[in-house]
């Protein structure tokens, strides 16, 4: 979809970085005058006071300002519903959750209530708010302010199922009248078991996104990966300053997902489509607000979606690829590396880790894909890859490309060895298998061979496909890694049995609920 101009020269506006666009945002529009036209909605004055300049400016440069209800509204707290729930691990699955979720008004002393039984909800946890403004950008958007609330919950039990409300001042989840407000959860267990996890990438706002979800809720997930590109109110996720998102597309996509993320905790890193320039000049402002994830990564605030955890068996770890993409440089180099010595850092950890049988790791940008969409990217395998087999990494989940594909097992860049619908991979020997899991629920993709069609692309063992390079150039390759190709909507189904053969089972699943591909990551050494 085209996006109006802004003034910028096009060689300038390729150059612009994430902080120069924030900068360049606050200055033309108030300059402008549209923070003051957006000045009736609830708390723009606290909103025009950060970006023109304030005091509050440059803490608002380490994420989104947090801020209370006001002490008197204009409408009832108990006129007012929440929605959007939304629950995410702390560092530590088997003891910490965080429950977030929305509001469409400022309401006061918002609170959670968790108990052991849904007729006892007897413990009672304060909620923070974090108050996002966005002003009028192009394309004729109204002013939009949202209340996004998130309380941390900790020394819980592991393995235990709880039950919670949300609630504010005049809404009281324990009511009756409410019942719609509460959900559930469960911690991770005490010891290792056989659990199941699911993930993709590049959802948005669709009927193939909510298929999708639902599936999901089918498959029972201890939790779901989100590789990025998560709603798409930037539509154009180009990097660039005439990028415009419409921050509405928000109150939609957690509509949409809350009959999932409710009950499921929902862990979600950054894609190039989650890059908001207006809100910080990190990009990441708008997810610091909406998102409360894990903070043990290299920095919470300034890369909201860098961090790890362990579920039995599995250490995951979340990855910001818009750091060394040479395809979209907005924010290519912005941890000046402390990223990549981080995730050296922490898979060092994890593989020492004896009750850890597998790592995975989820990001964005493709390490290894060939669609005709955005292939793969030469700043990831020069950053990461080598990392991944340093530390023999047992499987990688990727979005940014809206399909299905999946490697053989790769080493050093060359097919380690073939792994066929329903085969197998040493990791610890064979190498690692890539997955692109870009399907979904945005508009799909498709796949640089003449022998494709909708669904499965005929077996082939030599595709041509491209990388990019640093300088956004395109290098062309001949690869012999892709294995497995679809083209419809899916996702990802992980099953993690723990013990003497462990093992992780994958299993891609289009939303007609058919099976894609499936095949088995094993580690006979360690």
């Amino acid at each position: 979809m085209d996006t109006p101009r802004v003034g910028i020269p096009e060689r300038l506006a390729e150059r612009m970085t994430m902080p120069e666009q924030h900068e360049y945002l606050r200055s033309r529009l108030t300059r402008r005058g549209v923070l003051r036209a957006g000045m009736a909605g609830a708390g723009a004055v606290a909103g025009a006071g950060l970006l023109g300049g304030g005091p509050g400016a440059a803490a608002y440069a380490a994420g989104p300002t947090l801020v209370t209800a006001p002490a008197s509204g204009r409408v009832s707290g108990a006129l007012v519903a929440p929605y959007g729930r939304h629950l995410a691990f702390g560092a530590d699955p088997k003891t910490q959750m965080r429950i977030s979720w929305q509001v469409p008004l400022a309401v006061r002393k918002p609170f959670v209530r968790v108990g052991l039984h849904p007729w006892d909800l007897g413990r009672r946890i304060e909620a923070e708010v974090r108050h996002l403004h966005t002003p009028a950008l192009p394309r004729k958007l109204p002013a939009v302010d949202q209340y996004y609330l998130h309380a941390a919950l900790d020394n819980l039990r592991p393995g235990t199922t709880y039950y919670y409300g949300v609630g504010h001042t005049g809404f009281d989840p324990a009511d009756a009248r409410n019942l719609a407000a509460t959900g559930t959860f469960r911690t991770a267990p005490a010891r290792p078991g056989k659990f199941t996890f699911t993930a993709f990438g590049d959802q948005g706002v669709s009927y193939h996104a909510l298929a999708n979800d639902q599936l999901i809720l089918g498959q029972d997930p201890a939790f779901h990966l989100h590789a990025g590109d998560i709603c798409y109110a930037d539509d154009s996720g180009s990097g660039r300053p005439d990028d415009v998102y419409d921050a509405r597309t928000w109150d939609q996509f957690l509509a949409q997902t809350e009959s999932v993320a409710k009950t499921v905790p929902w862990m979600v890193t950054t894609g190039n489509h989650d890059m908001e320039a207006w809100y910080s000049p990190n990009g990441y402002g708008g997810q610091s607000a909406r998102w409360a994830l894990p903070s043990n990564g290299f920095d919470h605030r300034r890369s909201p979606g860098v961090y790890s955890f362990v579920y039995g068996n599995v250490g995951v770890v979340a990855l910001d690829a818009n750091d060394v993409s040479y395809e979209i440089t907005a924010n290519t180099g912005y941890s000046g590396g402390r990223q990549t010595a981080w995730l050296d850092r922490r898979l060092r950890e994890l593989r020492s880790h004896r009750d850890i049988d597998f790592i995975v790791v989820f990001f964005h940008h493709c390490a290894f894909s060939t669609t005709n969409g955005h292939a793969s990217d030469g700043g990831v395998r020069a950053a990461w890859v080598p990392l991944f087999e340093k530390h023999k990494v047992d499987l990688v989940i990727n979005g940014h490309n809206h399909v299905y594909e999946r490697t053989d097992a790769i080493r050093r860049g060359r097919v380690g060895r073939k792994v066929p619908i329903g085969g197998t991979a040493d990791s610890s020997r064979d190498g690692i298998v890539y997955v692109t899991a870009g399907g979904a629920g945005k508009s799909l993709y498709d796949f640089p061979v003449p022998d494709s069609y909708e669904g499965h692309v005929h077996e082939r063992d030599h595709v041509a496909s491209y990388f990019w390079e640093k300088g956004r150039v395109k290098h062309r390759e001949t690869v012999e890694w892709s294995r497995v190709r679809y083209t419809g909507y899916s996702f990802l189904a992980v099953e993690s049995e723990p013990g003497r053969r462990a093992r992780l089972r994958v299993t891609a699943l289009a939303e007609s609920g058919a099976r894609v591909d499936r095949f088995d990551v094993v580690r006979v050494g360690r």
